[in-house]
């Protein structure tokens, strides 16, 4: 152990060994403390790519905020300390967000090696569109946080990615086809990288159909298309609304304004067709 420590953030295989890179099999190696969720997943992989067995630091759901004050405290004393999740990238709908940013709370240096992430081998072979996208991890399990969270994708123009287990894959298929509407196309991704891998094509309708005759299987990622973009409204459909909002009564600042909100069009634009009508 030489000069100062660090923590150093190693995405590792999301199903194929052979995925690991040599950047984040040497970091693995040279490791001063392994922090992981699950000692014994995160050992065989050390085992696979010949490192010496390490101190490890359990960072997982429960215990994440506890274990800031060790991994600061190895990091201030000059330990590397290597940060992996069971699969894929920490941080990302694993834990590791916590304990990056109370590290950089308290001015200790942070980096990564990149590597494997599921919700880019699920995207780039769907066939929806890449170029804008927006992950959203797992949907809330129940309640109201669930139901906001429908509402809003309904509306979401971009490429949707999710992560979905499969004793939820039914009941989370049903409610975005409520939400988004049942043509609305998915990729339904399982087992990326391994043997079985599977990218299914269609609608949410017919997966709905899919699964109700096959038993879900394997953890999955949902790339859904994104809701169709809204046309701007006309001059004619904006003078209509303007009109209806001055017939009850609203004065011309006033009803452009609603307009403008109620169109999804600038202000300027519709007080422009206000002024015009006068």
């Amino acid at each position: 152990m030489t000069g100062a420590g660090e923590l150093v953030i190693v995405a590792t295989p999301i199903g194929n060994l052979d995925d690991l890179s040599p950047r984040a099999a040497e970091a693995l190696r040279t490791a001063d403390a392994v922090a992981c969720e699950d000692t014994r997943r995160t050992g065989r992989l050390l085992v696979h790519v010949g490192a010496d067995a390490p101190v490890y630091v359990v960072v997982n759901e429960y215990s994440e905020s506890s274990a800031i004050t060790e991994i600061a405290g190895r990091i201030e004393a000059g330990e590397t300390v290597v940060l992996v999740s069971d699969s894929g990238t920490p941080a990302v709908s694993d834990p590791g967000e916590v304990l990056v940013g109370a590290l950089l709370d308290r001015g200790l240096p942070v980096r990564v090696v990149p590597g494997p992430s599921a919700v880019l081998a699920a995207l780039v072979p769907s066939g929806l569109s890449v170029s804008r996208f927006c992950f959203e991890g797992f949907l809330p399990r129940k309640g109201a946080a669930r139901s906001r969270r429908l509402e809003a994708l309904a509306d979401e123009e971009r490429t949707i990615v999710l992560f979905e287990a499969p004793h939820r894959l039914r009941r989370s298929l049903t409610d975005l086809a409520a939400a988004l509407g049942g043509d609305r196309s998915i990729a339904l991704c399982r087992e990326l990288t391994k043997l079985h891998e599977e990218v299914w094509r269609g609608s949410l309708d017919a997966a709905i159909a899919l699964y109700g005759e096959r038993e879900p299987r394997g953890e999955y990622v949902l790339v859904l298309a994104g809701a169709p973009g809204r046309e701007d409204p006309s001059d004619t459909e904006i003078r209509a609304a303007l009109q209806r909002h001055v017939d009850g009564g609203a004065s011309t600042r006033d009803a452009a304004a609603a307009v403008a909100a109620e169109l999804a069009v600038s202000r300027r634009r519709v007080y422009q067709l206000a002024v015009e009508r006068t």
